[in-house]
């Protein structure tokens, strides 16, 4: 009885952590783009909050860029809200606000491109790779990450992707279905994290 009562404590214990593990804090960045701030807040009625964490000098992040627009095309008028998030801005050169304006330019982001110089949000949600995605969702009790990872399977060749991680995590959530896997390994520069 006691052996049984002390397995159920650890079970709801282990829920309980992994379920806060997975809660995300609202946050406040800027968006480069247009000097507004964005926060999680101001999107409690979207399906999904795709936080895509990127920097201008990563190769593999630029590999990218093009499928995150294309994404945004297709799930933006689906209720998904996307934005870049650059932790390098202070970190590298050619890393800066004007620099992430002439690359949306380029590039044709329409979408928040937010400045994440402190690290604050980075380093909150545990990130190590560029790119790396974040899709969080809300609900009545705050914000939880839904899926976390890559966006793909290969980076190198958009064409040559087989497993489309973002892209199967969205269509899961807007068919209400949980994406399922609800992780994976992203593949990228690593982050350069300032104080270290």
């Amino acid at each position: 009885m006691m052996k049984s009562l002390v397995l159920s404590i650890v079970t709801v214990t282990l829920i309980s952590f992994r379920l806060s593990a997975q809660r995300v804090d609202n946050f406040q960045l800027e968006d480069v783009l247009t000097g507004n701030t964005f926060t999680l807040t101001e999107h409690n009625d979207a399906r999904g909050v795709v936080l895509i964490f990127t920097s201008l000098n990563c190769p593999f992040s630029k590999l990218y860029e093009e499928r995150i627009v294309n994404l945004h095309n297709e799930f933006a008028n689906q209720g998904f809200v996307f934005a870049m998030i650059n932790p390098h801005v202070k970190v590298e050169e050619g890393e800066s606000a004007a620099d992430m304006k002439q690359r949306a330019s380029e590039r044709n982001i329409s979408f928040p491109f937010l400045a994440d110089g402190d690290q604050v949000v980075t380093r909150q949600l545990g990130i190590t790779k560029l790119p790396e995605v974040v899709l969080v969702t809300p609900s009545p009790t705050g914000y939880s990450i839904a899926y976390r990872g890559a966006i793909d399977n290969n980076p190198q060749v958009a064409a040559n992707a087989n497993l489309k991680y973002l892209e199967n995590a969205l269509n899961a959530i807007a068919n209400r279905r949980n994406p399922s896997p609800t992780s994976s390994r992203p593949v990228g520069c690593n982050v350069r994290l300032i104080g270290l």
